[in-house]
């Protein structure tokens, strides 16, 4: 009413003072903009934490990337009611227009874009406590981190990507050449120094989850790993077996992957589900998409989406349940590795949980499909139940856990030719714990990696390390072929499933991109 008013009488006034065309340019001081918004401790927080959020969105860990890496590292092949894209993961007859990495590549990009916001409004932030300058370093440093992991799986997976490295320079162009691979390195190694400056060491247990000094270092141990600087990945990641950090192997490998598992001493950086965030409401079915317009929810597929029980999409391959079975170090006798009961359903041979529902009214069960194929024990817990329900399983993902961590760190010794007291410890600490043998000697270079591509397979089956490491060792198609070749008659890997192919929405959005990729792939 008074805005009418006021304009009423400026059109009186007009007819003997002109005009006041300015008094009519009136801000609405409630309303926010981008500079105004983020500009409280609260807000910043909130930010911060819709960057993590990113991590759940399709694509990621909410669903999609279990999908994706286990089948493409061949841990993991079809039963048959996996269908349409994930189908084509599987049989490595994908092309560009892939939905699944599609919409991974896109909400990789998403968490660099949260991340660069972050740092932009909380370096514009006049913080004035102790309290809001102790937040603004830690918002800056977890969103690096953040926007670091995006990159290490973007230049990994596609190789030379467009480098996004500010909120401004992303808004005035969003045609981005692709970087350099060195040039993308570079910037991941800048962000986790940053990080792992201004990080805490450790979280109180309402703020579980968000990253930590511990998870910088071995992010970044790791990224010089991947590089081959090999004495770097030494330096860092050996920081992590020592003071300040008291991370430790859990003396169980099944609590590891619970629905108890968030607060465990081996956690370094993992994706927290239901019980320890305010997230543990909202839809269920939230892991199809719109995260964020469903409700709060946090809450993995993978249970139901795997269980034999339940929907069934996939097998463990035969070949990764044969590599539980290997030479005795001590007696050179067939041995089954412990690891096999808490890593597959299967038969009393294959050293697979051959039970579940040990905790269910009435009793044990017997695993009835023993004839049909495996099934992945790891991140379900029909131990509890015999019928999940629903898409909401409450089991956190394991991103980085102390074991890599140890076994990275033993790889970065052998790769630099020391086979003996320091990579010998490391690996011997992970079967110690797991129950297995300890090896006396890891022998020459060529026999200790073999030996550590075999314990890093045990260790790590079904946690999206496979394929990865297949990837960066360059023994992808070879492995992969051979294996297809045994199970199915096939060999689906070809050269160009060395990197993934840039996405042909990027493609089409891009241009500076989309001339530079080769026979629509990369």
């Amino acid at each position: 009413m008074k805005k009418h008013i006021k304009y009423l009488l400026c059109a009186g006034l007009l007819l003997t003072a002109g005009s006041c065309k300015k008094n009519l340019d009136l801000q609405n001081k409630n309303a926010y903009t981008y500079d105004t918004y983020f500009a409280s401790d609260n807000v910043l927080n909130q930010a911060t934490i819709a960057t993590y959020a990113t991590l759940l969105h399709n694509g990621l860990w909410a669903r999609e990337w279990y999908f994706i890496f286990d089948l493409l590292g061949y841990e993991a092949k079809n039963d048959q009611p996996l269908t349409g894209d994930l189908l084509n993961l599987a049989q490595y007859n994908f092309g560009n227009n892939q939905p699944t990495l599609d919409v991974m590549w896109a909400s990789l990009y998403r968490m660099v874009f949260r991340a660069n916001v972050v740092i932009d409004r909380a370096n514009a932030w006049k913080a004035v406590t102790t309290v809001e300058l102790a937040h603004q370093k830690q918002y800056i440093a977890e969103a690096k981190f953040l926007r670091a992991y995006a990159y290490f799986n973007l230049v990994s997976l596609y190789g030379r990507v467009p480098l996004r490295t500010s909120y401004q320079e992303t808004i005035n162009n969003l045609e981005q050449p692709r970087a350099s691979v060195a040039e993308v390195w570079a910037f991941v190694e800048k962000d986790l120094l940053d990080a792992q400056t201004d990080l805490p060491v450790a979280f109180t247990n309402a703020d579980l989850g968000r990253a930590t000094k511990g998870a910088a270092t071995a992010l970044f141990g790791k990224s010089y790993l991947y590089q081959k600087k090999y004495p770097l990945a030494v330096t860092e990641l050996s920081k992590l077996t020592q003071a300040p950090y008291t991370y430790t192997l859990s003396p169980n490998y099944s609590d590891l992957f619970n629905t108890t598992n968030q607060n465990n001493k081996e956690n370094i950086f993992q994706i927290m589900n239901q019980t320890w965030t305010d997230w543990g409401i909202g839809s269920q079915y939230y892991v199809f998409g719109g995260q964020e317009i469903n409700g709060k929810a946090t809450h993995s597929d993978r249970a139901q989406e795997y269980g034999f029980n339940d929907w069934s999409n996939v097998f463990i391959t035969t070949t990764a349940v044969k590599a539980f079975t290997y030479i005795n170090p001590q007696t050179n006798a067939p041995y089954v590795d412990p690891r096999a009961a808490y890593t597959f359903y299967g038969d009393a041979a294959s050293g697979g949980q051959t039970q579940y529902c040990q905790q269910c009214t009435g009793g044990p069960i017997a695993y009835p499909f023993a004839a049909k194929g495996y099934h992945y024990l790891k991140y379900q817990y029909y131990n509890l139940i015999a019928v999940y329900g629903g898409p909401q399983s409450g089991i956190n993902g394991q991103v980085i856990r102390y074991a890599d961590v140890l076994l990275l760190l033993a790889e970065a010794y052998i790769q630099q030719g020391n086979t003996g007291a320091e990579p010998l410890g490391l690996i011997n600490q992970v079967r110690a714990r797991a129950g297995a043998p300890i090896y006396t000697t890891l022998g020459d270079q060529a026999n200790a990696f073999k030996i550590l591509m075999l314990e890093r397979q045990l260790e790590l089956t079904g946690e999206q390390a496979r394929y990865f490491d297949l990837i960066r060792w360059g023994i992808a198609k070879q492995t992969i072929n051979a294996q297809r070749i045994i199970e199915d008659h096939t060999q689906p890997f070809e050269d160009k499933n060395v990197l993934l192919p840039i996405p042909i929405s990027e493609k089409n959005a891009n241009p500076n991109v989309a001339k530079d990729i080769t026979n629509d792939w990369n």
